[in-house]
């Protein structure tokens, strides 16, 4: 099965995830089918937090893909916050 999930990155206690669609059974870190996004989590002044391919993740959704929990909150994020740059 193919889930979208969070993989990992950064030094130690400066964390740093990417966004990446991968089968099940890879490690968290291990190999991934493709990179769509980016998640930093302490991220300060004008940093970017959340970034994302949103097409390509409706497309992997669409094919089958199950994101994780907190992928999900992102997703929701990232459409919220683009729903707002839209309005201004």
């Amino acid at each position: 099965m193919v889930v979208i999930r969070l993989s990992r990155g950064g030094a130690k206690k400066r964390p740093f995830y990417n966004i990446v669609v991968a089968d099940r059974r890879e490690a968290r870190d291990g190999r991934c089918i493709e990179r769509i996004g980016y998640f930093n989590p302490i991220s300060a002044g004008k940093e970017v937090r959340l970034h994302l391919d949103h097409e390509r993740a409706l497309y992997w959704i669409s094919q089958g893909a199950q994101p994780s929990d907190r992928v999900q909150q992102l997703i929701k994020t990232f459409e919220k916050e683009a729903g707002e740059a839209t309005k201004q």
